[in-house]
């Protein structure tokens, strides 16, 4: 179990340092934290398409998911 979820930390941290940290120069750490947290709400979360996940964003699956999983508990 361990193995999967360090996979996809390292998969994140990928992901996070190629399209968002090595294309930005950041005057401190505050504001690398801060742009940072901002970059995975505002768009990792909300807007950037994930394989895993169909092709949608997380904020989508997890929509998407709930919702079937409420059909299937009403049936």
């Amino acid at each position: 179990m361990h193995r999967g979820i360090n996979a996809v930390s390292e998969a994140f941290n990928s992901v996070l340092k190629v399209e968002y940290v090595h294309r930005r120069t950041f005057a401190t750490r505050t504001e690398a934290r801060l742009k940072i947290a901002t970059w995975i709400t505002g768009f990792y979360n909300t807007q950037r398409l994930h394989s895993v996940c169909g092709y949608r964003s997380p904020i989508d699956y997890e929509r998407n998911h709930h919702a079937d999983s409420t059909v299937e508990s009403a049936a």
